[in-house]
């Protein structure tokens, strides 16, 4: 559940953003979380930037008294159900999430009633609703991780993702039960372009999110999470690399490793499509608006944040 009020008009904003937006940070004892597919403008200015995993542990430690997160609203709702007595803001209460969406909660409460020896291990991207009919949360970092630590005799359920659900299942051995959802922007990238790409730069590598389709994955030299991307990118030898998730992240991996190159992988049509359009929702004036006005604030159910609750902390334990 989400709650605004209508915000002023942009000829009110101050021209130095980054200025303004630090003032506020000190005034609201805020702390600024960001996701590597944020506007690099947003990045720059964030406290802490990273991957779901990241994020999650830095909500949950965080003491600052308000989180402006800069993501989309399961992000937001994460850090709320860790912190519910503090003022969460997104800036854009539009900012949601495909994967998300693809898991409706009446329809998941009823595919889960039908396996009920099941433990349900549910991918972080989804909304507050499926994490609390959640066993355990995971993320792209820790979900091999995660279900590696489950008992072989015990059945899983995992949702949302279907292509990382089949990529755990590969690297674990598991055979799981997928939930049948999947994300627009890692389903949009072309294997025939990276092929073409690969020919193109022979000396680059294809590395990979594991949300991506098997036949994207099946070129990849590396796959991981955001954060794992960004430090094998770093470590690497190699000098350029072709990017398969989101192309926020080459911001960070440009600043992190400024003589390499990193060429983001084409999606099938010619468009942005690889662009996530619910994250580019957020801008530096949203978040400054957000800030000042402290809305759109997230709330939720005190019922859905105590049984959402739960699986969160196992996957923090599960994960230290």
């Amino acid at each position: 559940m989400f709650t605004s009020i209508a915000t002023p008009t942009i000829a009110r904003i101050p021209e130095d953003l980054f200025e303004a937006i630090s003032l506020l940070k000190k005034e609201l004892n805020a702390i600024i979380l960001a996701h590597y597919y944020q506007d690099p403008d947003i990045q720059d200015i964030a406290d802490y930037i990273g991957d779901s995993l990241g994020l999650s542990h830095k909500a949950a430690e965080t003491n600052a008294e308000t989180i402006v997160f800069a993501g989309v609203h399961f992000m937001a709702e994460t850090a709320k159900i860790l912190n519910p007595n503090k003022l969460v803001l997104l800036p854009d209460l539009d900012a949601g999430c495909s994967l998300a969406d693809s898991c409706p909660a009446d329809a998941f409460a009823a595919f889960k009633a039908k396996h009920p020896d099941h433990l349900v291990v549910s991918y972080i991207n989804c909304t507050a609703e499926i994490k609390a009919m959640s066993d355990i949360i995971c993320t792209s970092s820790n979900a091999v991780d995660l279900v590696n630590q489950i008992s072989n005799d015990q059945p899983i359920i995992f949702a949302p993702d279907r292509n990382l659900g089949r990529y755990v299942m590969e690297q674990t051995g598991r055979d799981m039960l997928l939930w049948d959802g999947s994300c627009i922007v890692h389903e949009t990238f072309s294997e025939k372009k990276i092929v073409q790409l690969k020919v193109r730069h022979p000396e680059a590598e294809v590395i990979a999110h594991p949300e991506c389709e098997p036949s994207v994955l099946r070129h990849a030299d590396h796959i991981g999470s955001t954060t794992a991307l960004l430090k094998y990118a770093q470590a690497s030898n190699k000098q350029a690399f072709i990017v398969a998730t989101e192309p926020g992240i080459i911001h960070q991996m440009q600043k992190s490793a400024p003589e390499k190159e990193f060429i983001p992988a084409p999606p099938v049509q010619n468009c942005a499509c690889n662009e996530c359009p619910h994250m580019r929702l957020n801008t530096l004036e949203k978040l400054y608006l957000a800030m000042r006005n402290q809305t759109p604030e997230i709330t939720l159910p005190p019922e859905i944040q105590v049984a959402a609750l739960r699986p969160i902390q196992r996957m923090l334990q599960m994960s230290a």
